[in-house]
């Protein structure tokens, strides 16, 4: 479970620089992007949100690893691949990155750390 927490931690500061890097209109995105729903200052704003969601959820797994933790995990990991998809058009190879990122984080999560990995152990 460590690999998945640090995966969730290194996507929350990817997420959270994303973020920010929206927030401000910096160049690193695709001119003239045309997004499905909002501008792009709005998905700036929910990159940064689900940036700090997935550091709480890092830090859940990394320091008490209970399925809470985990299922907390997951889900906001599927929201942030889910809403990776809408900023495809911004920045597309960087996105399906993350989008890379956040399912092996999910499998980590569902994968290792539950009841049945304890027994074997």
């Amino acid at each position: 479970m460590t690999f998945a927490g640090v995966m969730l931690a290194l996507l929350a500061l990817f997420n959270g620089l994303d973020g920010i890097a929206a927030i401000v209109n910096s160049h690193v995105f695709v001119g003239n992007v045309s997004l499905v729903l909002g501008d792009l200052q709005a998905f700036g704003w929910l990159m940064l949100a689900l940036g700090i969601l997935q550091a709480v959820a890092a830090f859940g797994v990394l320091t008490k690893g209970t399925e809470a933790a985990r299922w907390f995990g997951v889900s906001v990991l599927g929201l942030n691949a889910f809403a990776q998809m809408f900023f495809i058009p911004s920045y597309p190879v960087w996105s399906v990155m993350i989008i890379a990122l956040d399912v092996l984080a999910i499998y980590g999560l569902c994968v290792y750390g539950g009841p049945s990995s304890e027994t074997a152990e």
